[in-house]
């Protein structure tokens, strides 16, 4: 059970896909403009991300290692392939929006990478609970940089068409903030805020 905790504390923290292993970086600030963008690309790559694992687990040891990694695109696209039919049925305003980046996901190098350092060498439990916990922790920064983007980079905050916060006409919005220099700005000053933080837990 410890395992299959520290598998899950992993991703979310020590090995932050975006944080600590800087991987996926484009998507994520790409699609990160926006806190309901960034939710939506969050929970599709980490339906992904634990369901390629889940499989290329479960099918590892019927795996030549020859050809294993077209075998794992094939496995990822299944499910990148699934994500992007429901969102386009069901939220097609937010799949327009998100654009290429849902069948980007196939190569998105969190999913790919996951699948080959992880999955294709630990048990079916493991590789769910890697999956999660890298699913969680890049979710985290892109409702993380969404929300702070999208607030003070617009004045509000808008999900499924309603306004959930609002500065008011008197802030004026650094409008730098939703331009991908801006996305840069935000995400190192992410990675110094969790520096400074693991630094300080380390000392104490």
């Amino acid at each position: 059970m410890n395992g299959l905790l520290n598998d899950l504390k992993n991703g979310v923290i020590r090995e932050n896909p975006l944080l600590r292993l800087m991987i996926g970086l484009c998507s994520a600030l790409a699609v990160s403009v926006k806190l309901e963008s960034g939710m939506f690309m969050g929970v599709s790559a980490t339906f992904v991300l634990v369901m390629s694992n889940i499989l290329v687990s479960a099918v590892r040891r019927f795996t030549p290692d020859n050809i294993r990694i077209p075998i794992f695109l094939v496995v990822i696209s299944v499910f990148t392939t699934i994500v992007d039919l429901v969102l386009k049925a069901n939220f097609p305003a937010i799949y327009a929006r998100l654009g290429v980046w849902i069948p980007l996901i196939v190569v998105n190098c969190i999913i790919l990478g996951r699948a080959e350092a992880f999955a294709y060498r630990k048990g079916v439990l493991s590789s769910a609970m890697d999956g999660v916990g890298m699913g969680i922790g890049y979710t985290m920064v892109l409702l993380t940089l969404g929300f702070v983007r999208e607030l003070f980079g617009t004045g509000k905050i808008v999900m499924f068409d309603k306004t959930v916060i609002d500065l008011g006409p008197r802030f004026l919005p650094p409008v730098f903030l939703v331009t991908f220099p801006g996305a840069f700005l935000m995400f190192g000053l992410l990675m110094m805020v969790l520096n400074i933080a693991t630094q300080r837990r380390v000392k104490a």
